[in-house]
């Protein structure tokens, strides 16, 4: 599978609940709606490595089947509404995305 993957850092601790109600009820639902998305995974980061600070607040893998697919689903509507959404966040919460796409590979646990 081809990956998007996007992490948010955190807003503002007095933003916080304002920011996953949105996430949560717009920004997530708008994403899953992209064409030719197989799956989203979304994780909401509560510890560092260590006991140290997470690096970024919020993540999501966004599968595909091929970077075509990606391709072909960055034209579409849902995709512009996905990234309207997110701009407006940014803005709204002080936040930052950085997005990267890669290939997923799977190795075995334990060996």
């Amino acid at each position: 599978m081809y990956k998007l993957i996007a992490t948010w850092s955190a807003p503002p601790a007095g933003q916080l609940d304002e920011f996953e109600q949105h996430y949560e009820t717009v920004h997530a639902p708008a994403a899953a709606k992209v064409p030719n998305l197989r799956r989203i995974v979304l994780t909401r980061t509560a510890d560092g490595l260590e006991g140290g600070e997470p690096g970024f607040h919020r993540v999501a893998e966004m599968l595909f089947d091929s970077p075509a697919a990606l391709e072909e689903s960055s034209h579409s509507a849902e995709w512009d509404a996905m990234r309207a959404d997110a701009g407006g966040m940014i803005e709204r919460f002080g936040v930052s995305l950085t997005v990267a796409m890669g290939w997923e590979s799977e190795l075995p646990a334990g060996g």
